[in-house]
């Protein structure tokens, strides 16, 4: 059995394939959920600790270099002092110093290209004396800037002298990149590692399904024997052993349907045998009566012309009975052979003196093999139907196209009911409940569907636009297989 084919589409709409993008979105999102945290509790550890290092590193250099100056530096001091503190730290912190003294101008000056380095509120917390530190970008380059307020020994009171310094930053943010490329690879690569168990858990949830859905085909089959093999106690096993037990029961319940089936069909073959040899001999004392019929008085007349007439009907219940029990046994078989579909048409039509009330429009030169008794049954049953229940004028035609043939027998009588329709072809089924007794069988139209499916062919039943009721034979030219003798 191959497994349909649906494409890209159905690959990605598969239970497999939404498994494994499950899980792998998962696992994706608690990879970047953690690289995310721990890049964000690392690139902050690493910015504080530059900061608190460079801020340390200034305020000791400042407590140690302030000392002795006058009250009021002028800029030379100012410079000196400038210049001592970037000496102090170009090795280690890289920093770049500037003083200044209450209010007064930047020493050394602040080139123009990093004017907005120190931001006017490092300035206004250093002014009211309080240190002040603050990461900004300049020109695309980013910078740690350190503002101190100078106090008097002994003092809390602020002397007016204002530190600040600017640390670049480019190593630090190197190592965060570095944390954050790190970062990525380590997701994409936990994403990768996740494919495996993703394809793992797949294959194992996926295959009690499988096994669920080869089951299931299995019975649509009639392979009705068919178990599944429960392992585990979880979900899906309960859902084995539920199927298991769903198959057991139906298997039961078909067989026990086989074998009731078995013994109806052989039922009413056995009963339609047995009352052929009865009814053969009723039916001869009945041709004698009715012989004399015109000899009896007119009460014992009618009454054996009834009891002819029934007869007549038993008969061919009987023999429409058996006809039913041979296609249910499968015993019913076809003897095929090239006939001119019209002249077998016209035939059936002349036995029964029907050419006066039917009217033919049969194409001439269309030839078939067919089993000529059996089209002949499913002629003269669809136009005795028509004739019966229908309206004259009945008409036949007949067509045909490459493959098949076409025979339709429509009347003008008032058409099938639509409620009707679907059960017309069922066995004994009167359109009107309250018409207990039909001239017909109730099987009329059954056998010749039987008869029309055993040439691999149909009947459809429909109303014509201009009312009526109108039944289609479809038939292939070659129905095709051997001959077999009729058992």
């Amino acid at each position: 059995m191959r497994r349909p084919r649906g494409g890209v589409r159905g690959l990605v709409r598969g239970l497999r394939a939404r498994l494994v993008v499950a899980f792998l979105l998962v696992a994706a999102l608690g990879a970047l959920a953690t690289a995310a945290l721990t890049f964000r509790e690392a690139r902050t550890a690493i910015l504080q600790r530059t900061q608190d290092t460079a801020v340390n590193a200034l305020r000791g250099q400042v407590n140690s270099q302030v000392t002795g100056l006058t009250a009021s530096p002028d800029e030379a001091t100012l410079a000196k002092l400038s210049k001592g503190l970037n000496v102090a730290g170009e090795a280690a912190q890289h920093w770049i110093v500037h003083t200044r003294y209450k209010d007064g101008p930047m020493v050394p000056a602040v080139p123009t290209e990093d004017k907005d380095v120190f931001g006017s509120g490092v300035r206004e917390k250093v002014g009211d004396g309080i240190p002040a530190v603050q990461r900004v970008e300049s020109d695309g380059r980013p910078w740690l800037v350190i503002g101190l307020p100078v106090t008097y020994q002994n003092s809390t009171d602020t002397s007016g002298l204002e530190v600040y310094a600017r640390v670049p930053l480019r190593e630090d943010e190197a190592n965060v990149q570095a944390l954050v490329n790190a970062a990525q690879s380590g997701a994409l690569l936990s994403v990768g590692i996740a494919v495996v168990p993703a394809l793992v858990a797949a294959r194992s949830v996926l295959r009690p399904v499988r096994e669920l859905r080869r089951g299931a085909q299995q019975i649509t089959d009639g392979a009705l024997d068919t178990r599944l093999k429960v392992t585990g106690g979880d979900e899906l096993a309960d859902l084995s052993r539920t199927f298991n037990g769903m198959a057991a029961a139906l298997e039961k319940n078909v067989a026990e349907l086989r074998r009731m089936e078995a013994n109806s069909r052989r039922f009413a073959a056995d009963v339609s045998h047995e009352l052929r040899t009865p009814l053969a001999a009723m039916t001869a004392v009945v041709d004698v009566l009715d012989e004399d019929a015109a000899t009896l008085d007119p009460d014992t007349a009618y009454a054996v012309r009834l009891i002819s007439e029934e007869t007549g009907k038993l008969a061919r219940m009987v023999e429409d009975l058996m006809e039913i029990s041979r296609f249910d046994a499968g015993a019913a078989s076809l003897h095929l052979d090239e006939v001119d579909v019209a002249e077998t048409v016209r035939k059936t039509l002349q036995a029964r003196n029907w050419q006066d009330k039917v009217a033919a429009d049969l194409a001439e030169g269309v030839r078939a093999r067919l089993d000529t008794r059996r089209i002949d049954v499913v002629v003269a049953n669809l136009v005795g139907n028509a004739l019966r229940h229908g309206g004259e004028p009945v008409r036949v035609s007949l067509r045909a196209d490459d493959e098949r043939l076409f025979i339709e027998v429509a009347d003008r009588g008032p058409g099938i009911d639509p409620e009707v329709l679907p059960h017309v072809f069922d066995r004994f089924y009167k359109a009107d409940a309250a018409r207990a007794r039909s001239e017909g069988s109730g099987l009329g139209l059954a056998i010749t569907l039987e008869n029309a499916r055993l040439h691999h062919g149909t009947v459809r039943a429909a109303n014509g636009p201009e009312g009526g009721a109108v039944f289609t034979v479809e038939l292939p030219l070659c129905a095709g297989g051997e001959e077999e003798e009729e058992e």
